[in-house]
């Protein structure tokens, strides 16, 4: 793994592909790390892809370089450090995705640079467009732990028990069985960055306004709630079986897109479809970053198995054949016949 030295800190990444290739950005969440794509940087890759995988500011190798830098974690600042890790690697236009965390930086990044972004994908988490509201208690229960960080004990109980708290995440939010405790020990050990406690909390105490954003990126968090749509073609993925953001958080998510828009609803998938599903999100990536970006919006019956059309191929019969469940889809205009 490479780092660079951003102003601040050393980001921990890697780059693969061929240096010539079309630039994706994968962003990992939280309780997670960048070897939560391992399964799907092949894949883009091989489809002649540039794939840059960064280690967020708090998790792993990545480091703050001197003390008297803020540990803030809101999206706003992680996505000034993705746009500064792009362009120290001299990369002006690229596509992106983002799980958790990672899903709202780069709507970040598409509000701030819609220039560079060129198209978008979305898993597991709801964009922030227009503010966050006050959630109904339903989904406030689902997110006790926003409200547990927002406590001076509660903080003080996640800086003393770092894996056992991401380890209750990585239970309740996906079903039974999803992973192994040999890979959650691999990746627990991102967490064992000095400032991963600090930045979890700062992140989740700001989108509640109990904690300032981080003043270097508070323009960025300002544009993203004044925000109300982006036009860029987008892809949301989730999963039916999602414990803590269930598809019915998803529902007012079409609206907030003018342009080419889909969503994919991976049947018996929790929140880390990447990890439970790698095969149906490797194509769906693939076929959102290599496809015909002409494309315009189609209404299906909602609950049916689809295949999601990008460009003049659909997105694989081997996405299709998980059961993919959707509700609006793309499918481009040469395939139509039109």
């Amino acid at each position: 793994m490479a780092t660079m030295t951003l102003t601040g800190l050393e980001i921990a990444y890697t780059d693969t592909g061929p240096r010539n290739g079309p630039a994706v950005l994968l962003l990992h969440g939280w309780p997670d790390d960048a070897s939560t794509w391992e399964a799907i940087v092949p894949v883009l890759t091989g489809a002649g892809l540039r794939v840059i995988v960064p280690t967020l500011r708090g998790f792993g190798e990545s480091r703050f370089r001197r003390a008297d830098i803020p540990r803030t974690g809101d999206s706003a600042i992680l996505a000034l450090d993705a746009i500064a890790l792009m362009d120290g690697l001299g990369i002006t236009r690229f596509q992106v995705a983002g799980h958790d965390w990672g899903s709202n930086i780069a709507e970040a990044l598409a509000v701030g640079w819609p220039t560079r972004v060129k198209r978008m994908a979305m898993l597991s988490t709801p964009p922030r467009l227009g503010g966050m509201p006050t959630p109904p208690f339903d989904q406030a229960q689902r997110q006790w732990y926003h409200w547990f960080m927002a406590t001076a004990r509660g903080a003080q109980a996640v800086r003393d028990d770092r894996k056992g708290f991401a380890h209750i995440h990585w239970t309740n939010w996906s079903p039974p069985g999803w992973f192994d405790e040999a890979t959650f020990d691999r990746v627990a050990k991102s967490f064992d960055n000095p400032d991963w406690a600090e930045v979890t909390i700062h992140s989740y105490r700001a989108r509640w306004d109990e904690a300032k954003p981080d003043p270097a990126g508070r323009w960025l968090a300002e544009r993203v709630k004044a925000k109300t749509s982006l036009s860029l073609p987008t892809l949301y993925i989730h999963g039916d079986r999602d414990g803590v953001n269930p598809p019915s958080t998803a529902d007012d998510v079409p609206a907030k897109f003018t342009g080419p828009f889909a969503t994919i609803t991976l049947p018996g998938v929790g929140h880390f479809p990447q990890r439970e599903r790698p095969d149906a999100v490797a194509q769906a990536l693939r076929r959102l970053f290599t496809g015909d970006a002409s494309l315009f919006p189609v209404q299906d019956v909602p609950g049916k198995p689809v295949s999601l059309a990008l460009g003049v191929a659909a997105v694989g019969l081997a996405v299709a054949a998980a059961g993919i469940v959707g509700g609006r889809q793309w499918r481009a205009r040469q395939a139509a016949g039109q």
